[in-house]
């Protein structure tokens, strides 16, 4: 039995206001987005190649200062168009184990997802700071991020999954000279976080 996903149908996108790149304006989406009469699980080889749908991806950028976790998407990882590419994001897909549609089974799907991927050895906050849309490409056209900016104390993290080839902490300026090699959702983000100077 294949696994399902979360998804929401792309036309609410369209009666939000669609966007390419990335969005601060989680006010005026998530409330809908997350709404359960919007929500529904799909067997993940349905949800990959339909673009009716959006999978809602919880992505976590981990900062420590200056420095953000980077890691090369290696050949264990699931989705093969990613492969080789630098990413800053940390997460994944919502699946009906982690709960009713809403946004308590978001929670949970976060959170475990998070703790498949990373051991984090340092205190740190989470919140929500935007949203990432790229609908150029097929990965891009079947999934929707929720970004999350973890900001810990200390820049200490072990990977849990083989997938996150050479992860390590770099400093923002290292990361700025290798901005083409980059996924697109982390560029996006990057580039909002650098810009914004959340603190």
């Amino acid at each position: 039995m294949s696994e399902e996903v979360l998804v929401f149908p792309t036309r609410l996108l369209d009666e939000l206001g669609t966007f390419l790149g990335f969005s601060d304006r989680v006010e005026e989406y998530l409330p809908t987005l997350l709404d359960p009469e919007h929500l529904s699980y799909m067997p993940r080889p349905l949800a990959e190649d339909d673009p009716s749908f959006k999978q809602l991806i919880p992505y976590a950028v981990l900062r420590s200062g200056d420095q953000y976790y980077c890691y090369t998407r290696g050949k264990a990882g699931g989705e093969k168009r990613l492969h080789d590419l630098l990413s800053l994001g940390v997460g994944g897909h919502v699946s009906r184990e982690d709960g009713s549609e809403g946004s308590e089974a978001y929670e949970v799907g976060f959170a475990r997802e998070l703790d498949e991927e990373v051991a984090i050895e340092s205190s740190w906050t989470n919140r929500i700071v935007g949203m990432v849309h790229d609908d150029r490409t097929p990965v891009g056209s079947v999934h929707f991020g929720i970004v999350h900016l973890l900001e810990l104390d200390q820049p200490k993290v072990s990977h849990r999954d083989p997938s996150l080839a050479e992860a390590t902490f770099r400093p923002a300026e290292d990361i700025r000279e290798c901005l083409d090699q980059l996924e697109t959702w982390a560029r996006f983000s990057f580039e909002f976080l650098e810009s914004a100077s959340l603190s």
